[in-house]
């Protein structure tokens, strides 16, 4: 495999780029990164277009991929144009640097070392609601209302019939029901009366009456 023969410059350039619309996606306004993002961008294209390595057509589709965020930014919508935006973006430039398989190296470098970035700074920065609606912030917590299982302490102190023999968990029958449970590391064989002695979130303890 061959190094990567695109100019570090350029790979940098793409980087702070990248990184400038990870920040705009995060934070949903313009500030100095964003700013930096677009000078980059202008010596980014500036360069390529005095060059002749890209024409109207690339800078015009990176253009397009920007106010695709930009919308996503003010509509509520699910993402798509902001999907669409990334995805113009990333082919206009690997069109710039050539288009070939140097071209993807390169940008899946510049693409690295600015998530690398955007890791080291995205606590510190505010959420728009583009960020909100595609990072997961929700936790199910019991303060909420949120229960994985409930909880059976109305059956401590209740007794039953051991329905499968106890090694040390089997299941018992409780009010008619049948539970399953766990002994106090004893076995306990089938037909047995025993006693619920503990409740400790889903597990239900019992001993042999």
């Amino acid at each position: 495999m061959d190094v990567v023969t695109i100019p570090a410059l350029q790979i940098l350039l793409l980087a702070i780029m990248f990184l400038a619309v990870l920040v705009e996606i995060k934070t949903g306004g313009m500030g100095a990164g964003v700013l930096l993002g677009l000078v980059a961008a202008a010596v980014f294209w500036g360069s390529q277009y005095v060059r002749g390595l890209v024409d109207l057509y690339q800078i015009a589709m990176f253009l397009a991929g920007i106010l695709c965020i930009v919308f996503e930014m003010l509509m509520p919508t699910i993402g798509l144009l902001a999907g669409v935006g990334v995805a113009a973006m990333l082919y206009s430039v690997v069109l710039a640097l050539g288009g070939d398989i140097q071209a993807i190296y390169a940008m899946l470098i510049a693409f690295v070392v600015s998530i690398a970035g955007f890791a080291l700074i995205v606590k510190r920065l505010p959420s728009s609601r583009l960020w909100n609606k595609v990072v997961l912030k929700d936790q199910s917590e019991a303060a909420r209302g949120y229960v994985s299982t409930t909880p059976k302490h109305e059956l401590l102190g209740k007794e039953g019939e051991v329905l499968s023999e106890l090694r040390p968990s089997g299941a018992v029958l409780l009010d008619g029901v049948p539970v399953d449970v766990i002994s106090e590391g004893a076995f306990i064989p089938k037909g047995e009366k025993v006693r619920v002695v503990a409740v400790e979130g889903v597990r239900v303890v019992v001993r042999k009456v």
